[in-house]
């Protein structure tokens, strides 16, 4: 059976800004207590109100409760400005020189968040790492605007439960819909500029920002429309798409936007399968988002379509990582390599990804990882035929990105209850050493007995987060089945049925 609301749980895989993942939001009762906090938090930021009017700098300052590190970065187009430090009382300051005004990221390892600076802004940072989106906020000169982008990534993630809601409703009434949303946005743009002094440069991005977010939702219902309700494509209006003729896949201002990067990300899975006859089963090559056929479209959409080099480079990282990853034969490897050099690919991870190839050639199906060593929670190193002899399906994650490993636990958890034939078992990728890992164990309380974590990984942390969605199924002498489904797969009980019956 299709899980619709699995899709969206995981939709995008775990890479900088542009995806980010969602926080939790069971702690939202305590973030009430925010506000007092930043009544008395006030006396810490007075001493940075009189630089206030400094021309070519940006005073920062804040404190986290629950860091989940000890530092907090600054940082533009993939670039770190400057690292500030925590100090006894989870407090950081420091001041950003030559700032132009524009989007910027806030990040606290492993969380992060787009701020918006200008020349002469003092902002106060503060937020909770338990509800890390939830919980964040800006005060002092200026931070009308990191407050008001802070609120459109909130109403932004409740989207998506529109889109679960929406997606079967005539194509017509979703674009009313959408109207509505934008509409809804813009006023509070307006009604924002009516109470504050925003500078033009803002008004204009925030304005794209809500753009954007309306074409992605139009892009993603058309999306699961034309995957899983295909009686309706033939009622989508001609002016449904209109929008596409007036984007720009090469906007320099938002290549840091979680918002654009997202849209350009569903306009290319929603174009892949735009041309798919209707007639075709949803899990033909032509639908599977990781089919080498699949991947090829998109991959040469990008190289035509998107000069921006960071742009372009993010996206083609991501799609032949997909397409290594993913890949359930040799041929494919070779030819996924071969199209990334017949691009204009300009990026950092050239010899990642060969390493890659490489090491995927040892998880396609037919091979055998009984042999392959791990360590277990005892600090034991065993090989995979003495931890389990049942059939199995392996997950992987880190401890670094625990949105991430919290809802795979959960998915993982409900899975073992419905599927007690099955070994689900943890792959932890952590490259340090192995407390990180136990601590997050048993601070998330996860199942010790289906808990392994890899041995000398020598690849970047990067090219690691690829493979935080991948599930390999074996059977009980360790062989691999298949190994191209994602832990946010529709169908995924639908594979494991059909997994079960095999074995």
């Amino acid at each position: 059976m299709i899980n619709i609301t699995r899709l969206f749980q995981n939709l995008y895989l775990p890479i900088p800004i542009a995806y980010k993942s969602h926080s939790n939001k069971s702690e939202l009762a305590l973030m009430k207590l925010k506000l007092p906090l930043l009544l008395l938090f006030a006396l810490f930021f007075i001493s940075c109100k009189k630089d206030d009017n400094t021309s070519k700098e940006v005073f920062i300052k804040g404190q986290i409760v629950n860091p989940s590190s000890k530092y907090v970065i600054i940082s533009k187009n993939n670039i770190d400005l400057d690292t500030f430090h925590l100090n006894e009382n989870n407090q950081f300051e420091g001041k950003l020189k030559n700032i132009k005004p524009g989007l910027y990221v806030f990040k606290h390892p492993p969380e992060n968040q787009v701020i918006y600076l200008e020349p002469g802004d003092s902002t106060l940072v503060w937020l909770n790492t338990l509800a890390f989106d939830e919980s964040i906020n800006f005060s002092g000169k200026g931070a009308e605007k990191s407050n008001f982008l802070s609120n459109l990534y909130l109403l932004n993630e409740k989207d998506n439960d529109l889109i679960l809601s929406y997606y079967k409703l005539d194509p017509s009434e979703f674009a009313q819909k959408t109207d509505s949303i934008r509409d809804s946005r813009k006023q509070e743009l307006i009604d924002l500029e009516e109470k504050n002094e925003i500078s033009q440069e803002f008004f204009n991005l925030a304005n794209l920002s809500i753009n954007y977010e309306f074409y992605d939702l139009r892009e993603r219902y058309a999306f699961l429309i034309r995957k899983y309700n295909k009686q309706m494509i033939k009622r989508i209006p001609s002016n449904f798409h209109d929008y596409r003729s007036q984007v720009s896949f090469d906007n320099e201002d938002l290549e840091d936007y979680y918002v654009y990067l997202n849209f350009i990300d569903d306009f290319l899975r929603t174009k892949s399968i735009e041309n798919c006859p209707t007639s075709s089963p949803s899990n033909s090559d032509c639908y599977s988002l990781n089919s080498y056929e699949n991947l090829k479209y998109r991959i040469s959409l990008v190289d035509s379509l998107i000069t921006n080099e960071q742009i372009k480079n993010t996206f083609l990282d991501r799609l032949v990582s997909q397409g290594i990853v993913y890949s359930q034969k040799s041929d494919n490897l070779d030819s996924i390599l071969s199209l990334l050099k017949q691009t204009d690919y300009t990026g950092d991870l050239k010899d990642e990804l060969n390493t890659m190839a490489k090491n995927q050639l040892i998880f396609l199906p037919g091979n055998n990882l009984s042999e392959r060593k791990y360590l277990t929670m005892n600090g034991d190193t065993v090989k995979y035929k003495n931890f389990t002899k049942r059939p199995s399906i392996t997950y992987r994650w880190t401890s670094s990105n625990p949105s991430q490993h919290k809802k795979q636990h959960q998915i993982i958890s409900d899975l073992r209850v419905k599927y007690p034939e099955v070994d689900f078992i943890g792959i932890n990728l952590d490259k340090e050493t192995s407390e990180d890992w136990k601590k997050a164990i048993f601070k998330n309380y996860y199942n010790t007995k289906y808990e392994l974590k890899s041995l000398n990984i020598s690849v970047d942390k990067n090219v690691i987060n690829k493979y935080l969605n991948k599930l390999i199924f074996m059977d009980n002498k360790g062989t691999v089945v298949r190994g191209d489904l994602q832990i946010n797969t529709p169908d995924l009980e639908t594979k494991i049925l059909e997994f079960i019956s095999q074995q």
